[in-house]
């Protein structure tokens, strides 16, 4: 039996060398269970030590290996390649700087986007220590379960078409984790990430494509976070206009 071999077409550049951008092509030997970042592994560790990319627990966990394979956002971890034929390509991933091949630069995304929404608890007031830890209920925790599973893997910014146009944009992930502590009981900061939300480049930008879902490969749902919070932020104003007393 012939061993399947499947043809990884690479998208590089290395700006120090100033090579500009081009493809490099490599054939490399599929096994059953194989992913696209094992492909990449296999290329860098017996073909070409030069190639750039960035991958760490390898489960799907850390977020750090999303590439554009065949024009699709991508955990490459997760990625089989027995779902793809004879021929794919691994692009860096789209609206992102690149630091060289496949090596995005996310700095604006964890230094400014992600940190302008407090995706941490905020408390007002602190009980005693002696009364012991915030407690919730299991319904309470469903509420906001599901924006929780965000790794930060940037898939939902490359695949969302307003960070293309408006590289200001909040975006998605971002947004999601602000509406996953807006519904947390034992949060009390959502009066200060609504100011944020309801600002410039942030909900109200969002057109509502829905690809950030798709994209998504926890299973969070974006799109659906942003528009449950353009809800609430109408609903606040609306408040801050009939009582004005009522808002925190």
């Amino acid at each position: 039996m012939l061993e399947r071999r499947i043809k990884v077409n690479v998208e590089r550049q290395n700006f120090e060398l100033q090579e500009g951008i081009y493809t490099q092509s490599y054939e490399v030997p599929v096994m059953d269970g194989m992913m696209v970042l094992d492909a990449l592994n296999y290329i860098r560790d017996e073909i070409d030590s030069t190639l750039a990319f960035r991958w760490s627990c390898r489960m799907g966990i850390c977020g750090s290996c999303g590439m554009t394979v065949d024009e699709q956002p991508r955990l490459t971890c997760q990625d089989n390649l027995n779902e793809y034929s004879d021929e794919i390509s691994v692009a860096p991933l789209n609206n992102f700087p690149v630091i060289r091949d496949l090596v995005v630069d996310i700095d604006d995304f964890m230094q400014k986007k992600l940190p302008s929404v407090s995706p941490w608890l905020i408390r007002k007031e602190e009980a005693p220590l002696d009364e012991g830890e915030y407690l919730q209920s299991p319904a309470e925790m469903a509420k906001y379960a599901d924006n929780s599973a965000c790794i930060n893997c940037m898939l939902c910014y490359s695949a969302c078409p307003v960070y293309d146009m408006e590289p200001n944009f909040v975006g998605p992930a971002a947004m999601a984790l602000a509406q996953r502590y807006n519904l947390d009981s034992r949060d009390q900061g959502s009066g200060a990430r609504y100011s944020v939300l309801s600002g410039p480049d942030a909900l109200w930008d969002c057109t509502f494509v829905g690809e950030c879902s798709v994209a998504c490969p926890k299973g969070v749902n974006p799109a659906e976070a942003i528009q449950r919070a353009k809800v609430e932020a109408a609903q606040r104003w609306a408040k801050s206009i009939i009582m004005p007393w009522s808002q925190k």
